[in-house]
């Protein structure tokens, strides 16, 4: 029971050593705080000096870098016009997952012989579910392994997840020769065979204890067995085509549709009959003998009588 009482006058002892005459002292109610969003949230910041009667109260804000909240009697940045201040405890209005953080309250009594004294605020924003994405294949065959996944990365503290088939819930497999594997921090329901009788609608709720739990809409996988008859009447079709290429493409080779030479054995053929051709032109002059018509006889007949 003396423990507490000890501890304090302890703690009191050391402060009366460190401060001989006067010095301020910075505290605060609660050093976490954690609200919902868009609700307010009150930060507590109580100071005591013993000379200084007007200090200079300034908040901060840590991230990457340190800014000001509240400097010179003034909110600054974001927070302006949406916090107010009560002595050196604020409060944000409406806060979201920007104004998480941690927060420092400062108090500098310059007539103190210990001037500076500080205290540290954690604000924690907490995010209510929002609806689930559910990744539900439409359709399997029997034996096959499926996943069901669910997810919301937007919810804080994160969610977790239940499964419903038909609007019933599916219980956590409690045997290892169960068929499926349920996981609910993670969303993932796994089949790891799959039976006709796992065929059904199936939907997925994400709880985190803040707000109403949300669920994605349901929809339907149908678990179907493989048909035997279509698998070997294709593999047959497949066979058959493959059998008609390599014979046809054997033909073509041994007849010398392939050869190297017969495409340039054709060409120079061409080109021959083509030479031939022009150089027996009609129309080439030079190469053809000139033979001039034939000449008419003229035999004299009786001269005409005056």
């Amino acid at each position: 029971m003396g423990g507490p009482s000890l501890c304090r006058s302890i703690v009191l002892l050391l402060l009366l050593q460190c401060c001989p005459s006067a010095c301020v002292t910075v505290t605060s109610n609660r050093h976490k705080v954690e609200v919902k969003e868009f609700s307010d949230a009150v930060l507590s910041c109580l100071y005591k000096t013993e000379r200084d009667q007007n200090p200079r109260i300034e908040w901060k804000k840590r991230g990457r870098d340190v800014s000001f909240v509240y400097f010179d009697g003034h909110f600054r940045g974001p927070f302006e016009g949406r916090a107010t201040i009560d002595g050196a405890t604020v409060t944000l209005q409406r806060v979201t997952q920007d104004d998480a953080g941690e927060y420092r309250c400062e108090i500098s009594a310059p007539l103190d012989s210990v001037s500076l004294g500080e205290t540290n605020i954690t604000l924690k924003v907490l995010v209510p579910p929002h609806t689930p994405s559910c990744e539900i294949p439409t359709s399997a065959v029997t034996g096959s392994v499926v996943r069901l996944q669910c997810h919301d990365h937007q919810s804080i503290p994160p969610a977790t997840y239940s499964w419903f088939k038909d609007s019933h819930p599916i219980s956590s497999p409690r045997h290892p020769n169960d068929t499926y594997v349920l996981n609910s921090h993670t969303g993932v329901l796994e089949f790891k065979s799959v039976s006709k009788d796992d065929s059904g609608r199936y939907s997925c709720l994400a709880s985190n204890g803040i707000g109403t739990p949300k669920m994605c809409e349901a929809k339907n996988m149908t678990i179907e067995d493989v048909n035997v008859t279509a698998v070997v009447v294709a593999l047959l079709v497949i066979g058959l085509i493959v059998a008609i290429c390599s014979c046809g493409g054997v033909l073509l080779h041994r007849n010398g549709f392939f050869s190297r030479h017969r495409g340039r054995s054709f060409w120079i053929t061409e080109c021959r009959e083509a030479s031939d051709q022009t150089l027996h032109r009609p129309d080439d002059m030079s190469n053809v003998n000139y033979i001039p018509p034939p000449q008419e006889d003229f035999k004299h007949t009786q001269s005409f009588m005056l």
